[in-house]
């Protein structure tokens, strides 16, 4: 069968490295999407193989960002909680 339609981009590696460093249930969203990229192409579901590339494209966009927001917030809280150490005289014997 030779078909002219070019295989989506599946996104897999992306996933899981989103799910390993940022965001972990996100990350598995993209994870199963973008299981589905090639197993729809092959089987001639080039409509649905775009679909979940396209979807697990937009779940590791989310998770990224989502775990870079939690991670700024995260240093925030710490740089906060150090500066009303330093001024409370907490780190003074």
């Amino acid at each position: 069968m030779e078909t002219n339609q070019e295989r989506p981009k599946n996104y897999l590696v992306e996933s899981i490295l989103v799910t390993i460093f940022c965001c972990l249930p996100l990350g598995i969203v993209g994870i199963i999407n973008a299981s589905k990229v090639n197993s729809a192409f092959d089987q001639g579901n080039f409509e649905e193989a775009n679909k979940a590339s396209a979807d697990a494209k937009k779940w590791t966009k989310i998770g990224f960002i989502s775990g870079i927001v939690v991670m700024v917030l995260y240093l925030v809280f710490l740089f906060a909680m150090g500066g009303m150490a330093m001024l409370s005289g907490a780190g003074q014997y």
